[in-house]
This record gives C-alpha cells, structure tokens and sequence, in this order.
C-alpha cells in the first residue's frame, strides 16, 4: 500500500469533534467494508499481485481525480470490470441543507460497491474524513452542521464493475414555516442592515396575510412563549437533534405553550405585526441559533428544482468514438467550467457517463473531461 493512500485513508477513521459531526442516520454510520475487503484480499496474498496492486492505486484514485460537480447532480456512469477502477465525485454543502445520495445499478448484476463518503478539511494537506458509508442498496444521507465540501468515493471489488445511475441531491433540513408561502414571501434577508446601519438582521422576514398560520419546521420542544421588545410576541422552539434554537417573532397569535412538544406541521401561531413591526405588513420573523445567529435561507428554502426520474440515453455508455475535429475539452460542465485540453482529429474516445446535457469522456492518451452531448451526435 502507498504511503500517500496509507496516509488519506487513516486520516478518514479519525473521529472529528462533535460541534462539526456531521448528522447523519444511523444506518448510514461510516464503516470499514473498505478497509476490510483490502485486508482480505491481503489474506488471499492478492495485494502483491498486479491486479491486487491496480485495486490500491485504483483506491487513491478518486482523492487524486475529483470529478467537481454541483448540486443537484445527477448522471449513469459505467466501472469497467476489466480493471480496477474508482470514482470520486466533489461538492459543496450549505449548513441547513441535506444531501440525498441514491445509487443505482442498471445492468443485472450483483456487484458490490463500497461507497464512502469524506469531508474535506484541507486540500493542500489531504486531509479527508471518512463521516458515512451507503447502505446496501446504495442509499446514503447526511447534514453537515457547517459549509463544507465533501468527496464520494465509489470503487468496486476486485475485477467488478457496471452500469449505474446516480442522484446527489440536496434540499433544506426545515419545512417552510408559514403555510402556503414559499421562498417568493421572503422580502428581507439575513444581513440586511437595520436602524440606519447600527445592527444586521439576524433572520428572514417572510410577509403574508394576518392570522395565516405559522408551522412547525421540524419535531421539537417549545422554550419559550410570551412577549418580548422588538420581537412582540414570539415563540422560541429547540431542536434536540442540532441543538439549534428557532424564534418566531411579532406573531399575531401563540398558539403553544411552553414546554409543550411539537411536529412537523404543527401550527405555533399566526402572522402578525407586534413588536417593532407595527408599522410594516404582517410577516414572520423566522431566525435560527446556535452560538450566535445562523442565515436560516438554506434551511427552509428549496434553493434548485429537485431532478426528475433518470432519462437520460445510457445506450451512449461504454461507446467509443473516433474525432472528425479538433474539440475544446472542459473539465466541468456549470459555470466555472474551464477549457483542460484539446482534442485532435483522429483521437478515439470512450464515453465513460452521460446525463440530460453532457457527455464524460476518456481519450486513449489519457485525456480526460467533458463534451456536450449536441457535439457528440454530430460525430
């Protein structure tokens, strides 16, 4: 085993301190399937082989060819069975948000992936910790308790592999608080300057009607019912499982008592105007706590659409194409995607994955990126 793998792969088994835990179910704690299927193929005197030692280097892969993508994501995939392979796919996560990751295999088989996931601490150090492990149906879910970007790690057994499809998904940990509004109800923003500039607001306004009922996010235990300053009357719920702090403010009316416990759903109150709200439309005042305010947006905000089933052509996958022209090869395909090479007539590629726009490839030099898939059906 290399030291530099040997190096990564310990880094992920160190447990990290609980204020930057992740949150994640039980049934997706991180294991070491990984580290076990290497120590048996250890004990089968495999790892000296070339085939044993493609599978290590194959193991390093996805830390060292981070395959950026953003959220949602989703894409079908193949792993050749003839090589040891791996994949890696990089993305960032707001605190607030919750990933769901759902992988699928399309060809009938009964090949075993370990699919690992690791938080990024440091890039220039390595340093990536192992924080969930997939399911045996390949289901994984998880809420990180700040802003970080994380790496999947996807590698099969030994001389296995497939067609997948996979969903990276990412959608807020709250319910939205006031009923029947969405994020277009939102007038006034985390930040925004109040009392000419003197303090920042530390929530969201979100305007509806008078009495329109004010819901419940999430289960947890009223703290606190009754009046207070600015806030008029307000509402404070305690989330047990993040430890955050919910308030409700110039609420029209309380519809709770204190220490009493609540569900999703649940109405709390209503929308109004007391407080230093009297002389703007009724609106919720919606913020969150915990060592200091926290920008609530990503909690309760559905911030992209949710993908649709898979539909995109997987026939494409594993197809090989020889180049009429010279093409721009992109490294990504958003945004900040940059041109990483050219590709000249005459060069033969492999499509490695597909999704609704574009198209991975591997060139047999060893190119590597992405094309759109309109250039492809021209080829």
């Amino acid at each position: 085993m290399s030291s530099k793998f040997l190096t990564t792969f310990l880094a992920a088994l160190i447990l990290f301190s609980c204020s930057e835990k992740e949150i994640v179910p039980e049934r997706f704690y991180p294991r070491n399937d990984h580290e076990a299927y290497w120590y048996s193929l250890k004990q089968a005197n495999l790892l000296n082989t070339a085939l044993g030692k493609e599978w290590l280097t194959a193991a390093q892969k996805p830390f060292d060819e981070q395959i950026k993508v953003q959220l949602p994501y989703q894409e079908a995939f193949e792993i050749s069975n003839l090589k040891p392979d791996a994949l890696g796919y990089r993305f960032d996560v707001k605190r607030g948000q919750k990933v769901l990751i759902d992988i699928n295999l399309i060809t009938n088989d009964t090949t075993q992936v370990f699919v690992d996931l690791f938080r990024i601490d440091n890039d220039s150090l390595g340093t990536y910790r192992q924080v969930a492990s997939a399911d045996s149906v390949y289901d994984l879910a998880f809420a990180p308790r700040k802003d970080a970007s994380y790496l999947l790690r996807l590698q099969p057994e030994l001389l296995r592999g497939g067609q997948f499809t996979i969903t990276i998904e990412n959608v807020p940990t709250l319910a939205f608080p006031v009923a029947g509004k969405n994020v277009r109800a939102i007038q006034s923003f985390f930040g925004d300057p109040r009392d000419g500039g003197r303090r920042d607001h530390h929530g969201v306004d979100i305007f509806a009607k008078r009495h329109t009922p004010i819901l419940a996010p999430i289960a947890a235990d009223v703290r606190f019912v009754g009046t207070r300053g600015i806030g008029g009357k307000v509402v404070w719920l305690y989330d047990r499982k993040t430890g955050n702090h919910l308030y409700f403010a110039h609420l029209q009316e309380q519809k709770v008592k204190r220490y009493q416990k609540v569900n999703p759903g649940d109405t709390i109150g209503t929308v109004g105007n007391t407080g230093n709200a009297k002389y703007t439309p009724p609106h919720l005042h919606f913020g969150i706590y915990n060592n200091g305010p926290i920008n609530p947006f990503s909690f309760i905000v559905e911030e992209y659409k949710r993908p649709s089933k898979f539909g995109a052509d997987t026939t494409l996958l594993g197809k090989e194409i020889v180049l009429k022209e010279m093409l721009p090869l992109w490294n990504q395909m958003n945004k900040s995607a940059q041109v990483s090479d050219t590709l000249f007539i005459g060069e033969q590629l492999k499509i490695a994955a597909v999704n609704h726009v574009y198209v991975r490839v591997t060139s047999l030099s060893g190119k590597k990126g992405v094309l759109t898939k309109d250039v492809i059906r021209k080829l």
